[in-house]
């Protein structure tokens, strides 16, 4: 079912150590609310936002920067949806197998309340929940049902709207748990995230189970990583969804060619367009998501 209007998200700079790989992959406060508000001018209505340490260029979690972002984007533009990531804080390195809780650089877990400090302090209109635990690699990225439960309720009671990320059919129906104790507010936003090596892959058979499993009603946008960014991006939009670009997800406009935010929404803006489908507004999609006003913090 082709979509007739969709909105674009643009995911900004993440969380991967990915600054050394592109030149435009923001860093600084500065550079992130810049790149930001670019995409925005491109046609993103809604920007997703990660920050980073500005002088090791790693992800960070601190309030203060996440602060600094925000200020520095509502003191030139009040109408761009911010979603802020909510997914920090849930990171293992195990140890060696003899040693498995010695745990390895890198490692950095914490309870659902710290997780979630900043988008309490800013209350942004969409914060990010990943919907369960997934392996990369070495790393194991970890939260529990009881997590969710804590951070859904709390963002209701803020009337912040979770962006329930999943990135495998059981991610789903533990968001739909979720849903059916009170928690989230139906119709619910997903975002289905394809193409981690350990979730689901990056495919239209992927992507359809996903959205087949969906509560009736959802809103629900997709990506794809790498270069299966916009074939992802034309694949969302023929099944019914919207859509999700951006430097957290590629690096890359060609191959070998370092790609900014702006000129990932601009190409995913073309693509969407010419499959005749019209880009929302970021008032407009304000209002097809029913979301709180924005903070004036």
């Amino acid at each position: 079912m082709l979509a007739t209007e969709v909105f674009i998200t643009c995911a900004v700079t993440g969380s991967a150590d990915s600054v050394r790989k592109n030149p435009h992959v923001p860093v600084t406060s500065a550079q992130i609310a810049q790149s930001a508000l670019e995409a925005h001018a491109a046609g993103a209505a809604i920007v997703h936002i990660h920050v980073r340490d500005p002088n090791t260029g790693l992800a960070s979690r601190d309030p203060v920067l996440f602060s600094e972002v925000v200020q520095r984007i509502r003191e030139r533009n009040s109408s761009v949806i911010l979603n802020l990531t909510g997914g920090m804080g849930g990171d293992l390195v195990l140890g060696p197998e003899h040693a498995p809780l010695d745990f390895g650089a890198g490692t950095d877990f914490v309870g659902p309340r710290e997780r979630m400090t900043h988008v309490l302090d800013l209350l942004p209109e969409i914060a990010s929940l990943d919907c369960g635990s997934l392996n990369f690699d070495e790393l194991l990225y970890g939260t529990t049902p009881g997590f969710l439960r804590t951070m859904a309720l709390a963002y209701r009671q803020h009337h912040v709207r979770p962006e329930l990320e999943v990135f495998e059919l059981g991610h789903i129906e533990l968001a739909k748990q979720l849903q059916s104790e009170g928690l989230i507010a139906q119709p619910a936003l997903f975002q289905l995230c394809l193409g981690i090596k350990y979730g689901a892959p990056a495919s239209a058979e992927a992507m359809k189970a996903m959205r087949d499993a969906l509560p009736l009603g959802s809103h629900w946008s997709a990506f794809g990583l790498g270069r299966m960014q916009m074939p992802m991006a034309a694949q969302s939009v023929l099944l019914g969804g919207n859509v999700r670009v951006g430097l957290e997800d590629n690096l890359y406009l060609d191959k070998g060619t370092p790609a900014t935010n702006a000129q990932l929404v601009t190409r995913a803006r073309t693509i969407i367009e010419l499959l005749g489908v019209r880009i929302l507004t970021a008032p407009e999609t304000r209002s097809r998501l029913a979301l709180a006003a924005q903070s004036s913090n």
